[in-house]
């Protein structure tokens, strides 16, 4: 066993929560138990793994990729643990947390302008290969299907067997969107009744790293939004108490998209029918959000 074998196959966890609607049962996948603390973990690993074996990542180049945090550190830690460079395009109010992480993998991290958010580090990275094209492997998050088809053949197939083929409802939010598009296409696949609802923040100006807003201009390219049958709009406030909830009363310390996910899976409650089973993404652990103002007592 290797420590890419300690990626996948996570828990799904059955959650209890006050207002939960009477004869609904909601679970969350806990994606935070992969090796390097998240959902991306899966992806990273796709696209890294189709990279080498296409030929197309030799160790006399250098990965190269816009991030958040969470693909960044995925990167970084498979990238440590096969021998490869990489070097990490991230918006400068990435949690300090995220590039300790990163830094600590020893990944190369250069710092984009924080008022253009994941948009301009996409940029900088586009800059960079046009610079010197044959210095790179260039994943690209945002277009290979490497990253949605880790969650069909992985995290969506899992929810079907962990939950006996009884889910009605999935609801995610949507980064590159790679969690949400898999996951959905393997569930539509195998019962087409089941709901899709995708979390998104209030505004564009939010708080729930990890997470875009429909007007980012940095899209994934296979991304298609009418794979969602509803949408929960969340605000950062909302998200926040809700973060501070599933740690201090039931001992879950997650990530805020976590947290925005499981106040969308408890709004998607209210209006399902009794007997419904909503599954939905805790994508990280709250360890890589101890500096956020939401922990200030």
């Amino acid at each position: 066993m290797t420590i890419l074998d300690l990626i996948g196959n996570t828990p799904l966890l059955k959650l209890d929560i006050d207002g939960l609607k009477r004869g609904v049962k909601l679970f969350a996948k806990a994606e935070f138990t992969n090796i390097s603390g998240s959902v991306k973990d899966r992806a990273a690993k796709a696209m890294l793994l189709g990279g080498i074996e296409s030929g197309s990542l030799t160790k006399d180049k250098t990965v190269i990729d816009a991030t958040s945090g969470n693909t960044g550190i995925s990167y970084a830690m498979i990238c440590s643990a096969l021998g490869y460079k990489v070097r990490l395009c991230i918006p400068a109010n990435v949690s300090p947390e995220r590039k300790a992480f990163m830094k600590a993998y020893k990944a190369d991290i250069i710092e984009t302008s924080p008022l253009e958010g994941i948009d301009g580090a996409y940029d900088e990275v586009q800059r960079l290969i046009s610079e010197s094209p044959e210095e790179y492997f260039y994943p690209d998050q945002y277009s290979n299907d490497a990253n949605w088809l880790a969650h069909y053949n992985g995290t969506g197939k899992e929810i079907l067997s962990q939950t006996g083929g009884n889910v009605t409802h999935f609801v995610s939010g949507t980064g590159t969107a790679g969690t949400f598009t898999g996951c959905v296409k393997r569930l539509k696949e195998f019962n087409g009744g089941i709901k899709a609802v995708m979390m998104r923040p209030d505004s564009p100006f939010h708080g729930i790293e990890g997470i875009k807003h429909p007007s980012a201009h940095v899209r994934s390219t296979f991304f298609d939004e009418s794979l969602a049958d509803d949408t929960v709009d969340i605000s950062t406030e909302e998200a926040y108490e809700m973060t501070k909830l599933l740690a201090q009363k039931y001992g879950l310390f997650v990530g805020i998209s976590s947290g925005a996910n499981v106040l969308a899976a408890l709004k998607t409650a209210e209006n399902a029918p009794s007997g419904s089973v909503i599954v939905t993404i805790l994508c990280d652990g709250g360890g890589r959000y101890l500096s956020n103002p939401l922990w200030e007592v």
